[in-house]
């Protein structure tokens, strides 16, 4: 059996494609690049915001549009979400897979397709052999489900309460990405910050048992919630040059009348510490962000608040989003919702004040020599990631270079000028 897979949405769901098609490769079915050669297609969808939820059922419609006559599965956080619903309406579908078991998707697969499966092993199940990620890096995820009940966010009812991963089991799989030529390892979840809460162990002892690994490697940490930033992984990642001193901090607001109402508890005062004591700490970090506009009942006042606040912070990186009124999530009921033209205009103005800011922080590093993960060769120059850039987000480094590059690879080089959000880098 032939198999394509859609991967939609953020990069938790990420991880979850990989290890779907780890599970189905398992037992022998084979993964298409091409949906053309294969006898079933998979969309794993994303459920978070509204144009998501669309982006899902649309791509489901066009690949039945397209392919009338293969097997089609609609799987991932729509699914988990809207299953009944979903089994009932969407007849573009043969199924809807919204099971928390992955290894269930299997069993689904063959039998859909009237094909054999063979005996899989544990570790191959376990084995991501195909990454959607670029040359060198993979996402790993360290725990699913999240506690902190943000009023506009819905991750609670679709992937649950804190479930955190062993420190052992997480150390195993960064060795076996190790062993794979991985040289950039991404931990993500829906909050880093709050990894091990349920368990007993925590991000800081995590850091620590995977400091014990051998080889020359990033890792990076993608999102930790300000409220509960665990301050002990700054000595941590200041001890070992491997961790990255990039940090992926939600703040959303400054206001602490909106902070309120989204259940969140710090302030613009509160960030600000925080941010200092970073930067204090490891004087080379970055660290990136995200603003949500258009929250229910934020004034003049309180986006003016919120303007203070990126004056102030200096954030890295900042991207910005607009409140989406997602149905089950307690802001839902919240009145005095500033209307979509305002939202839309103070995301612009924050945008646009956000650019010489983020201009500014990314010179500091011109006339330094840095280290660079290659991904691409385009266009007669090679594009790269220094360790103040995330995957897919932030900026590149753009790579003149005087001999061919290794994609996947570390290079060291000098950095020469800023284009835009991205900084030239010159290797000999």
């Amino acid at each position: 059996m032939k198999f394509y897979l859609e991967p939609l949405g953020c990069v938790k769901n990420q991880v979850d494609a990989e290890n779907i098609i780890a599970r189905l490769n398992s037992e022998g079915a084979e993964f298409s690049e091409n949906p053309d050669e294969a006898d079933l297609i998979i969309v794993n969808s994303c459920g978070f915001i509204e144009d998501a939820k669309k982006e899902s059922i649309n791509t489901v419609i066009s690949f039945r549009k397209d392919y009338p006559d293969k097997k089609i599965i609609l799987s991932g956080c729509l699914a988990r979400r809207y299953e009944k619903e979903l089994k009932l309406e969407l007849n573009e579908t043969d199924a809807v897979f919204g099971s928390e078991k992955l290894d269930d998707i299997t069993t689904l697969a063959f039998n859909l397709t009237g094909t054999t499966r063979t005996t899989p092993t544990h570790e191959a199940a376990a084995d991501r052999t195909k990454l959607f990620s670029l040359p060198g890096s993979a996402y790993i995820k360290i725990a699913e489900g999240c506690n902190n009940h943000c009023s506009f966010c819905a991750i609670p009812l679709i992937r649950g309460r804190l479930c955190s991963r062993s420190v052992d089991d997480i150390v195993n799989e960064c060795r076996t990405l190790l062993k794979r030529d991985i040289i950039e390892l991404c931990l993500v979840a829906q909050d880093l910050a709050s990894y091990g809460a349920d368990t007993g162990e925590s991000l800081a002892a995590l850091l620590r048992a995977i400091s014990t690994l051998e080889g020359d490697f990033w890792v990076r940490l993608l999102y930790l919630h300000p409220d509960h930033f665990p301050l002990e992984i700054l000595d941590i990642i200041a001890g070992d040059k491997r961790f990255l001193p990039y940090f992926d901090i939600p703040f959303q607001h400054a206001s602490p009348t909106l902070l309120r109402a989204m259940n969140r508890r710090g302030g613009a005062d509160e960030y600000l510490n925080l941010i200092e004591h970073i930067r204090t700490t490891l004087p080379d970090s970055v660290i990136r962000s995200t603003f949500l506009t258009g929250f229910p009942g934020e004034t003049d006042t309180d986006f003016n608040i919120l303007l203070d606040f990126q004056n102030a912070a200096m954030m890295d990186w900042l991207g910005v989003f607009i409140f989406s009124r997602e149905d089950g999530v307690p802001a839902y009921t919240l009145k005095a919702r500033p209307s979509k033209k305002t939202a839309g205009e103070r995301k612009q103005t924050l945008e646009i004040r956000q650019t010489p800011i983020t201009e500014k922080r990314i010179e500091r590093f011109i006339g330094r020599r840095m280290r660079a993960l290659v991904e691409e060769y385009v266009d007669d120059f090679y594009i790269a990631r220094l360790f103040c850039q995330a995957p897919e987000v932030d900026g590149a480094a753009v790579i003149e270079s005087a001999r061919d590059l290794p994609l996947g690879a570390f290079v060291e080089g000098e950095i020469i000028g800023r284009a835009g959000f991205d900084l030239r880098m010159r290797v000999t």
